[in-house]
């Protein structure tokens, strides 16, 4: 029972990571991320999307 929590935990962090890394990829490109990304990530989309740039 132990292994399965382990493994389900670890696969929430990479998900998260792999979230994470994606929006901040789209970002540094100049791209819109993903709103799913965002959700994922616990970041309104609508809201991310007003933030200024320089």
């Amino acid at each position: 029972m132990f292994t399965r929590q382990r493994n389900s935990k670890l696969g929430e962090l990479f998900m998260l990571l792999g979230n994470a890394i994606a929006a901040a990829s789209a970002v540094s490109h100049g791209r819109q991320t993903y709103a799913g990304n965002l959700h994922r990530l616990g970041l309104d989309a609508e809201e991310f999307r007003r933030i200024n740039r320089f």
